[in-house]
């Protein structure tokens, strides 16, 4: 009797085991359906350093920039072909809407570069993502490339050297007793001065986290609505998607460079009493 019991538990037992195991199985084939990572994902290390894909797509991001520019330089001629005089009309216009903008074609020289860089770095981060095959290259089970943007490290860093170009900028450009005038107001003499270059400041401390926070956001969220298209819908929801994503990133490195040289503006500008 007492064998007949213990064959029974065994069985018992044993059926409960595989139960458990098909479940585990079904959850992780369903958990592993679709898979974003917030975080950029570790490859490996180097000196104590953490390399990411993150890190490892800027740096060919990095590359490709000065393998064009290389590219470009090499191909100028006196008598421009077709896609040369494309080039040099865009350059031109950049140039002089940074001019316009910044009211002098000096500023212009001076920031054109650091503009033009951010620009390019983000826009490229982005596009690479979109290249066919691109996610399917992994390295120990994780992506090996991935738009930099999608990891906030990215955009801090270059809303972090944004933040230090405007307020250096500021402070070069009418001196720091007037630059901090702007924020620093005698609230005695003027409360409401006083009240208004509080707000300012808050303002141009909080632009280090909107600045970054706004690059992350929408890239990211592309790449998640695009990964929940493909599972659901692999055959027809990611193309305009894609092409969506693609105006996307153009747009939020545009906007990224283009509030850089509007705070650059607002920070060479005289103070308010000035006027």
């Amino acid at each position: 009797m007492s064998e007949h019991l213990a064959h029974a538990e065994d069985a018992i037992s044993t059926a409960s085991a595989e139960t458990l195991q098909h479940v585990a199985e079904t959850e992780a084939a369903h958990e592993g359906g679709i898979h974003v990572a917030i975080a950029a994902e570790k490859l490996g290390e180097f000196v104590g350093i953490p390399i990411t894909n993150t890190l490892v797509t800027s740096w060919v991001v990095i590359g490709i920039l000065v393998m064009a520019a290389f590219l470009l330089r090499s191909k100028l001629a006196m008598v421009p072909s077709r896609f040369q005089t494309l080039v040099e009309e865009m350059v031109t216009f950049v140039y002089d809407y940074i001019a316009e903008t910044l009211g002098s074609r000096e500023w212009a020289r001076k920031f054109f570069p650091l503009l033009m860089t951010i620009f390019l770095f983000i826009f490229v981060g982005n596009m690479l993502h979109f290249i066919p095959g691109i996610g399917s290259i992994q390295y120990n089970g994780d992506a090996l490339l991935r738009a930099p943007s999608t990891d906030l490290t990215v955009p801090l860093v270059l809303a972090l050297i944004s933040f230090f170009v405007i307020e250096i900028t500021g402070i070069l450009a009418i001196g720091f007793w007037k630059y901090a005038g702007k924020f620093l107001v005698n609230p005695i003499k003027s409360p409401l001065g006083a009240a208004v270059g509080f707000i300012e400041l808050i303002g141009e401390l909080v632009r280090v986290v909107s600045l970054s926070f706004r690059l992350f956001g929408n890239i990211l969220a592309g790449e998640i609505v695009i990964a929940v298209a493909i599972y659901f819908a692999p055959y027809f929801a990611p193309v305009p998607l894609m092409m969506f994503e693609v105006f996307i990133g153009l747009l939020q490195a545009a906007v990224f460079a283009l509030l850089t040289l509007f705070f650059i503006k607002l920070a060479i500008a005289e103070p308010h009493e000035a006027h």
